[in-house]
């Protein structure tokens, strides 16, 4: 993206005046490289290899349990309008003689997220990076999401969420694994540690 700055700015510069405001005012002249700036790091993802990431951290474990982390923040932009899309994940796998350090499953969520979206395709590219790479004997991914599209323009549904699933392996064959994993991400919160 570094390479288009000057292009990338003149845009913003064009949107600016087609919106009816003066590119020239004094609390918009470095409008359009902050707005650069802030599209190199949102969109960041395209960048990132989420199979690289996760096996940096991959370990031997005799662990065959299932191991959540859920409430992984996320931010993405829809595809369609350019618009924020804000919400959380919950990701669950079952270990088959290996597991991942922990903070590289929200890295992956990170990679995916900071790319121009939609979220159903979100939802199976984590699961599915994560299937593929640490081949696990099952993997679940759930997002639960707001998006601005809806609420800032069109039907304008504040507080609306939409919930996408992704299972592989157990979660999908095993009716008590998915049972397990759904009462778990909606188990209330309670006492954090």
């Amino acid at each position: 993206m570094s390479n288009n700055k000057e292009a990338f700015e003149n845009a913003v510069r064009t949107m600016i005046k087609s919106v009816g405001e003066d590119v020239d005012r004094e609390g918009l002249l470095k409008t359009p490289e902050r707005v650069f700036k802030a599209y190199e790091y949102m969109y960041g993802g395209y960048k990132k290899d989420p199979k690289e990431i996760l096996n940096s951290a991959l370990f031997e474990s005799s662990n065959n349990e299932m191991v959540l982390i859920k409430d992984i923040e996320l931010y993405s932009t829809c595809e369609h309008h350019l618009l924020p899309i804000i919400g959380r994940a919950h990701v669950a796998y079952i270990p088959n003689g290996k597991v991942v350090g922990l903070s590289k499953i929200p890295r992956v969520v990170d990679v995916f997220s900071r790319r121009m979206q939609i979220q159903e395709q979100l939802t199976e590219q984590i699961c599915d990076a994560i299937n593929e790479t640490i081949k696990p004997k099952g993997v679940a991914v759930v997002i639960q999401a707001r998006h601005m599209c809806m609420e800032m323009r069109g039907v304008e549904k504040i507080n609306s969420t939409t919930t996408s699933s992704a299972l592989r392996g157990l979660f999908q064959k095993d009716e008590k694994t998915r049972s397990e994993f759904f009462n778990l991400i909606n188990a209330p919160v309670g006492n954090r540690y």
